[in-house]
Order: C-alpha cells, then structure tokens, then sequence
C-alpha cells in the first residue's frame, strides 16, 4: 500500500495517540535519534505531510530544515497535549513577513 495519501503524527504517546483513530500513521517518537530515525524512514516512503508534536520538532530543527525546501515532506509543528509552545505559530509569522514583507500576526 502507498503512503503517498497518508498522514503521519510524531510526538509522545499521550500527545498523537487519538489521531489514529483519525487515520494518520502515529509514531511514538520522544529521543532524538527516533525522531530522525522517524522523519528519515517516512521521507523515504513519500509520506508527504509529517505532523511532529512541537517539543519534538524542538529536538531536531536541522532535520526540519533540511527538509523546508524540498518538495516532501511538508513537516508541521503542531502543539501536544499540554498545549503550544510558539513554535508552530513562529513559522507561520515567518512565512507570512517572507510572502508579504511585513509581519501583520503581531499583537
């Protein structure tokens, strides 16, 4: 089966546990390595949306990067269990100053 319409959640358990009741691919990844690990395996099976809890993505920002420019996967920051820490909302303010030159999200 191809993973290319699928979805995938990377975080810890209690974080991205409810989203296979949704139907993503869930991945119980909390150490570096296993995110990585995680993010490298599913690149290479065009899986091409990664949501990764945001203290997950904290632990491996040039993982994150390397993949920003190329066109799968799109890896997103999204809040776990305990709620945002900015991080998701920090790349859309800097995506937004980028498309338009100015930074209209700030309060």
């Amino acid at each position: 089966m191809s993973n290319q319409n699928k979805l995938a959640v990377i975080g810890d358990k209690d974080s991205v546990i409810l989203f296979k009741t949704l139907g993503f691919m869930t991945y119980f990844s909390e150490t570096t390595e296993e995110i990585e690990k995680t993010i490298r395996r599913l690149a290479k099976e065009e899986v091409p949306i990664i949501y990764i809890t945001e203290e997950a993505a904290q632990k491996v920002p040039e993982i994150i990067d390397f993949y920003k420019f190329r066109p799968f996967p799109a890896i997103i920051p999204i809040p776990n269990k305990n709620g945002s820490i900015g991080i998701g909302l920090k790349e859309i303010r800097k995506n937004v100053e980028k498309a338009i030159g100015t930074d209209i999200l700030n309060n």
